[in-house]
């Protein structure tokens, strides 16, 4: 089982790199229609930029930000301040860092709840983006997911007993 949650993991994490790839590829044409219409103005003519172009790098961006939270727990990637710590006994170090564990994982299933929440009343209120009109309801939903894997990897690092450092 942890091994198919780690594979599930990495596997959102390439999910969020490609909304990386296409929120560069959208970005590099409408910089590039931009430099274009600047020398279309010079001979009288215009080359628009891409209608939108803001609605989807929002959705896209908040969708690979949260795709990559549970890899980098997994990879216990996130910034430890280790201080006051590194000079403590062992066993309270992994103590702390099972605290810390649980707290995140409540923390992660909090965020998720309260994504299911906003969810919900955007799809209520029919909730769309100012240019393309898409509805924004499905856009938290891999949220929701990326939140509840956090949450999984977490306890599993709880229950393995792997410990920070």
């Amino acid at each position: 089982m942890a091994s198919l949650l780690r594979k599930a993991i990495t596997a959102w994490a390439l999910f969020g790199a490609l909304f990386i790839l296409a929120i560069v590829l959208v970005t590099t044409l409408n910089v590039s229609a931009f430099a274009a219409n600047r020398v279309a103005a010079l001979f009288g003519g215009t080359v628009a930029g891409l209608s939108g172009y803001e609605d989807f790098v929002r959705l896209a961006v908040s969708v690979t930000a949260l795709s990559f939270i549970p890899y980098c727990q997994l990879k216990r990637g996130h910034v430890v301040v280790d201080l006051f710590v590194q000079s403590m006994p062992k066993a309270v170090r992994a103590g702390l860092d099972k605290l810390w564990l649980a707290t995140t994982a409540g923390l992660a299933l909090f965020l998720a709840y309260w994504m299911w929440v906003g969810l919900n009343e955007t799809m209520a209120d029919q909730t769309r983006t100012a240019i393309l009109g898409w509805q924004e309801w499905p856009w938290y939903g891999p949220g929701v997911v990326s939140m509840i894997l956090w949450a999984l990897v977490c306890l599993l690092q709880l229950v393995e007993g792997e410990p920070h450092g």
